[in-house]
């Protein structure tokens, strides 16, 4: 097929056409240069004149102080509990995900000694600052009541792999090293003076309870989302806890593809997770510096995920910014400022905060909900009231527990008694034996499964106010007048040990709103930690979270 690109500005070096052959994966075109600065869109164009695809948001500057890296620092392969080579892992992301950074976790109690050297050998061989950024590690992989999963990573190879056990490991000549519970580790890093370490805390089957076990100088961040899933409760766990970290997501896939990992048929319902790294230049240590000071965003993958988010704060009063967390080094550096961005940690005696916010998306934003912790302060809609029309949608969401088996099956219709579905287009569907169907103008039937995540549909009706809509599932059986249907969503709570329930709400006929800026003027509370964040849910079902950036009114002691 021939493609014909378009851009919103000049860029030297891009062909009148582009030639895609039938079995490539990829066509590659060096050398593009652009021209100018602002946004920077390019579209393919079929023969026909259609639009085949557009570009991830994009921007260019003259001189940026940080760049946007992505990266999935968490899966496995064929040496531990997946599919493919540590080898063909690296290649996959850099070569097919297109990653900047990539990292490989196998679990502990499979990782011999010969394969931790080798994984070591591999790292090292992909790492290439400028163009490809690896992390050596691996996952610690106690069991939740010993702590639980624990992401560990170094700076440079050859370092001790410290295992949760040997259990599947025949060769026990280091077994003096593991550390059975998370505690136990943080200690070996401490006590070892192994201060450059960092971990994460994520979630598998093997979930992280930070409330048992959590070490800020090593632990730096927690795991919102991956293929597992979505688990707001760990950052909300992190909260409760006084805790100071950022917020990541990685794809934890098993199959052998970093940066574009899916979950096919079964029980897995998320698409892996990226990172977007805001750092100077991509190299091991600006990575490495990035993730300690927080620097970086949580998104849930997919083809919307590499969204563009900016989140900074700017003051009324005079701050200081902390250079290092005051609770962990209390004579750390500081220096004033007069902003902040995500993942800094602000003085501020007196005064509000300017909260502002940016995001670029190849899908319409849908909200924008703002959080000082654990407290929601309000969501912001690009669309107001008055612009409301005929499309309805319907999601379902959340998690039987935190461990294992959390998935919960929401197989269910919709029947409209009045009001006609003329189309419908599913939310988060990622399993190729779970459908969204229309048998007639009326009913919707569905097969899907949420494990914390959400996933559903909107509907575009005729008659969109008249009659109801009954909505049957295993665990909510709800009848629905379509006139109460509005801006706010409806919730229909069928929450148990975790959240979970189904939500209605109405959309415009057209949200062309990909782009949103806002700012909000926010007063931080005494005595308490104020981690002021965003969530952004796009129409198509993406979220991204930003690191919180952290304000205190009072230094705690």
């Amino acid at each position: 097929m021939t493609l014909t690109p378009k851009a919103n500005q000049p860029i030297e070096n891009l062909p009148d056409t582009i030639d895609v052959v039938d079995g490539t994966f990829a066509t590659v075109l060096d050398g593009l240069v652009a021209q100018g600065h602002g946004p920077l869109s390019i579209s393919l164009h079929a023969p026909d004149g259609s639009i085949v695809t557009t570009c991830n948001p994009s921007a260019v500057a003259a001189a940026p102080p940080l760049k946007s890296y992505w990266g999935d620092l968490h899966g496995q392969s064929d040496e531990t509990l997946g599919t493919n080579s540590a080898a063909d892992y690296f290649t996959f992301g850099r070569d097919k995900a297109f990653l900047d950074a990539c990292a490989h976790q196998g679990n502990d109690f499979q990782m011999t000694d010969t394969f931790w050297k080798d994984l070591n050998k591999v790292t090292a061989h992909f790492n290439q600052d400028g163009e490809f950024v690896t992390l050596p590690g691996y996952e610690w992989s106690g069991n939740t009541a010993l702590g639980g999963d624990r992401n560990v990573f170094f700076p440079v190879e050859g370092r001790t792999m410290r295992r949760s056990s040997h259990a599947l490991i025949e060769d026990q000549s280091d077994v003096g090293t593991d550390c059975h519970t998370a505690g136990e580790l943080f200690e070996a890093f401490a006590e070892n003076k192994e201060w450059d370490v960092i971990c994460f805390a994520h979630c598998g089957g093997r979930y992280a309870d930070i409330t048992m076990a959590h070490d800020g100088r090593f632990e730096k961040s927690v795991e919102v989302h991956s293929a597992w899933g979505t688990f707001e409760w760990i950052v909300q766990d992190a909260f409760k806890s006084g805790y100071r970290v950022g917020i990541i997501a990685n794809s934890d896939g098993h199959k052998g593809r970093p940066g574009a990992s899916y979950p096919g048929a079964g029980w897995f319902g998320a698409v892996g997770g990226l990172t977007c790294f805001l750092m100077p230049e991509l190299t091991r240590d600006g990575l490495i510096d990035c993730i300690n000071a927080r620097h970086h965003y949580a998104t849930t993958g997919g083809p919307s995920g590499r969204i563009r988010m900016t989140v900074t704060a700017t003051f009324d009063g005079p701050a200081t910014q902390y250079l290092d967390d005051p609770l962990l080094t209390p004579d750390c550096a500081t220096k004033p400022c007069e902003a902040a961005m995500m993942g800094d940690i602000v003085h501020l005696p007196s005064g509000d905060v300017h909260l502002k916010m940016s995001v670029d998306a190849t899908s319409p934003v849908r909200r924008v909900d703002i959080f000082n912790g654990l407290d929601h302060l309000g969501c912001y809609r690009p669309y107001g009231e008055k612009d409301l029309g005929n499309r309805i949608g319907v999601l379902w969401e959340g998690a039987e527990y935190r461990g294992r088996f959390r998935a919960v099956p929401w197989d269910g219709s919709a029947v409209f008694d009045k009001a006609t579905v003329t189309s419908a287009v599913p939310v988060n569907f990622f399993n190729r034996d779970k459908t969204l169907d229309l048998k007639d103008g009326s009913e919707l039937s569905w097969q899907s499964v949420t494990t914390g995540n959400f996933a559903g549909f909107i509907a575009s009706l005729e008659d969109s106010a008249a009659g109801d809509v009954t909505l049957s599932t295993a665990l909510v059986n709800e009848r629905v007048a379509l006139a109460d249907i509005g801006y706010e969503d409806i919730e229909l709570d069928a929450s148990d040990i975790l959240p979970r329930g189904i939500r209605l709400f109405r959309l415009p006929d057209s949200n062309p709103h990909t782009s949103v800026q806002m700012e909000r003027k926010l007063s931080p509370q005494t005595g308490r930690d104020n981690p002021l964040y965003v969530r952004v849910t796009l129409e198509d079902g993406t979220q991204a979270w930003s690191s919180p950036i952290y304000v205190l009114r009072e230094l705690k002691a």
